[in-house]
């Protein structure tokens, strides 16, 4: 059998990988055989006359067929996932952590000193964590109603030595303690918009993650109802789908916050809804 290079398997990968649609080719070969030989990124792609041996071919090969195949997003391929400056383990017991979300990370950022935070549907635990290692003053709380995504955040939460406590709840049902700030990235696609998602979402994240009745918006307005009822709060930062922005705003203003404001992603999208100082 002939030796097969880092510069031909990444060519037959990107092939094998476009022909099914998937909408980064080169670098999801990259990431895959990178993962499979142990090394960074950089340092494969500048050893492209370097032969792959071993046990990493094969499992090369498997990888690729997971994610040419079954359209199985390269995160859960390879059980990592980057968020600001944390190295994550996922898996499909959670959202895949995105970029967009750190904006919600952002925003936690200019709370008070020792300020209580909640992050609701923390999933993985990306932003409770990545809060806690940017602001440890703070005393940050995960809450998810999938003891499944616990288990993750609290496994993540201990590799990375992170002092976070998580917790099961439905939303802030049975959470009595008080929050001067909550955050939440909750279920915002619409029912009907199943088919509109990429077969990466569909088929392998958790649905219970992803949809929330006919507008999207089942999860976020409990939640907002729950928040007017609630004292101290004084922030809420809420991430939301695409053109649900100023729906969100006017009932986060119905809620009791004076000040709403949005904030837009990298890509220009108005993605997350923040509500300050409770009106009396």
């Amino acid at each position: 059998m002939s030796e097969v290079t880092v510069r031909d398997a990444l060519a037959g990968a990107a092939s094998e990988i476009a022909a099914a649609g998937c909408d980064t080719p080169r670098l999801d070969a990259e990431l895959l055989l990178a993962h499979a030989l142990g090394v960074s990124r950089e340092r494969l792609v500048c050893e492209g006359s370097a032969v792959v041996a071993g046990d990493a071919l094969p499992a090369f090969h498997r990888a690729v067929r997971r994610r040419a195949g079954e359209r199985e997003a390269v995160a859960y391929i390879t059980g990592r996932r980057a968020f600001r400056r944390l190295q994550l383990a996922v898996d499909r017991r959670a959202l895949i952590p995105r970029p967009e979300t750190e904006l919600l990370v952002e925003v936690a950022l200019a709370l008070p000193p020792g300020a209580r935070v909640l992050d609701v549907g923390t999933g993985a635990g990306a932003v409770a964590l990545a809060l806690k290692q940017e602001r440890p003053d703070l005393h940050v709380t995960g809450s998810d109603v999938s003891e499944r995504a616990l288990s993750l955040a609290r496994e993540n939460a201990a590799n990375l030595g992170l002092d976070v406590r998580f917790v099961c709840a439905d939303l802030l049902g049975g959470l009595d303690e008080p929050y001067d700030g909550v955050l939440a990235n909750l279920p915002y696609v619409a029912d009907g918009e199943r088919s509109e998602l990429a077969p990466e979402i569909v088929r392998h994240e958790p649905a219970g993650a992803l949809f929330a009745g006919g507008d999207g918006l089942a999860a976020i307005d409990r939640l907002l109802v729950q928040l007017k009822r609630r004292t101290p709060v004084e922030l809420v930062a809420l991430e939301v789908g695409a053109g649900q922005a100023r729906r969100v705003a006017a009932r986060t203003r119905a809620a009791g916050f004076a000040a709403v404001r949005c904030e837009r992603d990298l890509a220009g999208r108005e993605r997350v809804v923040i509500g300050q100082g409770r009106r009396r």
